[in-house]
C-alpha cells in the first residue's frame, strides 16, 4: 500500500529541467533550484554545459556539484570553432536528447547565453513549455538580440521589474504569462549563509586589505578591437595604485584577447587572478570592495544593492538599468584612468528597488505552485491589445 502511494506521489510530480551553461546564469537561478528541489510537488534536473567544463575557466561543474542535486546531467558544447552557430547547433543536440530521455513538464532557462537559446528552441519545437528567467532586459550588444529571441520562443516570462514586463508586452507577449519575481540573486545576496570577508580572503588567499574587483568581458560584435580594448584596460590597472581581485572573462568570442593580457598582472604583487570564484564568496568579496571596474552585469545588478562604486567600460551595458552611481567611460586609456582618479571620491548610496526584494524563490516557487502555469497554452498567441 505505502509502496502505491510513493508510486503516485511520483507519478504526479512535475518534471522541471533547468538548463545552465555559466557560471553567472547558475548563480542567478541556484535559489530557484534549490527551493523546487525540496519541494515534494516538483522532480528537478539540471543540464550543465558550457563555461562550467572548461577547465581554464575554472572547472565550475565543482560549485554545481558541492549543491547535491539528485539528477545532474553534463553535456560538453565546446567547439573549437570560431563562431557560435555551431555551439548552438551542438548545444542543441545535446539538450534534445536529453529532453527526450528525460521528458520534462517544464524548461526553464535564464538570460541571454546561447545556451539559453538552444534550450528555447529545443523546447518550443517539442511542445514543451519553457519559462525564461530576466526577459524583457535591454543591452547593448548581441546578447540583446539573443534575450529577445528566447522570449519568443518561451511561453512563460519571469521578469526582475515592471519595466522588463512592459518591453514583453510590447514585443506581443501575453500579460498573463509574465510573472514579476526580481532578479533570483538578490535572495543570495542577503542569504545569512554567505562566508565571512574573513573566510573568503583565507579560501583564496588574498592578502589585500583594501581591494577592487575586476570583471571585464568581451562584447562579440567588437571582436576586432577587443585585443587593443584588452590592452589599454590592463595598462590603466597597471599604472593605478590600488589593489585588485581580477575574475576571468566568460568564454565569448575574444575572451582569449582579454586571457592574454591578464598575464601581465599575474607577477605584480598588487593583482590577484582567478578563473573564477564561487559565487557567495565572489559577493562578499564584492560586498566589501571598495569599487568594480570592468563591463559585468554585477556593475549594474548586484554592486548598487550593495551600495559598491562602479567604473562600467564600454557598451556591453548599454541601454540596461543605469544606477546614479555608475561612472561609464568609453574603452580608452585615458577614460579609464581619469575614472580611477576619481573612484575614491565617489559618494554613493545602495539601491534596493530595481530588481526586487530577495524574496525571488518563494515568488517563483508560488507561480509554479498555481494552476494558472500549467495551463497556459502552448501554442502561443500575439497580443495586440496592450
Amino acid at each position: 500500500m505505502m509502496n502505491n502511494w510513493n508510486s503516485q506521489i511520483l507519478n504526479n510530480m512535475k518534471k522541471i529541467l533547468f538548463l545552465t551553461g555559466t557560471r553567472a546564469d547558475f548563480g542567478k537561478i541556484k535559489s530557484l533550484i534549490t527551493i523546487l528541489d525540496s519541494h515534494q510537488e516538483f522532480e528537478v534536473f539540471l543540464f550543465v554545459t558550457g563555461m562550467h567544463l572548461q577547465k581554464e575557466y575554472g572547472y565550475t561543474l565543482i560549485e554545481i556539484e558541492r549543491c547535491q542535486f539528485n539528477n545532474v546531467h553534463t553535456f560538453e558544447n565546446y567547439t573549437h570553432e570560431t563562431t557560435m552557430d555551431l555551439t548552438l547547433a551542438k548545444t542543441i543536440e545535446g539538450f534534445s536528447l536529453y529532453c527526450k530521455e528525460v521528458q520534462p513538464d517544464l524548461i526553464v532557462v535564464h538570460g541571454d547565453r546561447l545556451e539559453t537559446l538552444a534550450g528555447a528552441i529545443v523546447g518550443s519545437l517539442n511542445n514543451i513549455l519553457v519559462a525564461h528567467i530576466e526577459g524583457g532586459e535591454l543591452s547593448g550588444t548581441v546578447d540583446e538580440l539573443i534575450r529577445h529571441s528566447v522570449s519568443k520562443l518561451s511561453h512563460i516570462h519571469f521578469v526582475s521589474n515592471d519595466e522588463a514586463a512592459k518591453r514583453l508586452m510590447q514585443m506581443g507577449e501575453m500579460q498573463s504569462s509574465i510573472f514579476t519575481i526580481g532578479s533570483p540573486d538578490i535572495d543570495i545576496m542577503f542569504s545569512n549563509d554567505l562566508p565571512s570577508l574573513e573566510q573568503a580572503k583565507e579560501y583564496y588567499q588574498i592578502p589585500f586589505s583594501n581591494y577592487a574587483v575586476v570583471m571585464f568581458h568581451p562584447v562579440t560584435t567588437e571582436f576586432n578591437q577587443m585585443k587593443r580594448y584588452a590592452d589599454d584596460f590592463v595598462n590603466a590597472l597597471l599604472e593605478d595604485h590600488h589593489n585588485y581581485v581580477v575574475i576571468y572573462p566568460n568564454n565569448d568570442l575574444g575572451s582569449q584577447h582579454i586571457i592574454d593580457t591578464y598575464q601581465k598582472l599575474k607577477t605584480n604583487p598588487r593583482f590577484r587572478v582567478f578563473p573564477s570564484l564561487r559565487f557567495e564568496y565572489f559577493l562578499t568579496l564584492l560586498k566589501n570592495s571598495q569599487y568594480i571596474i570592468g563591463n559585468s552585469s554585477a556593475g549594474i545588478r548586484e554592486a548598487p544593492y550593495y551600495g559598491i562604486p562602479v567604473i562600467n567600460i564600454g557598451t556591453r551595458q548599454q541601454n540596461r538599468a543605469v544606477h546614479a552611481d555608475i561612472v561609464n567611460v568609453d574603452y580608452s586609456k585615458k577614460s579609464i584612468a581619469n575614472a580611477l582618479l576619481l573612484i575614491d571620491t565617489l559618494n554613493v548610496h545602495s539601491s534596493t528597488s530595481d530588481f526586487g526584494l530577495g524574496n525571488s524563490a518563494a515568488l517563483f516557487l508560488s507561480s509554479l505552485t498555481s494552476e494558472i502555469i500549467w495551463t497556459i497554452n502552448h501554442q502561443k498567441q500575439f497580443s495586440i491589445s496592450q
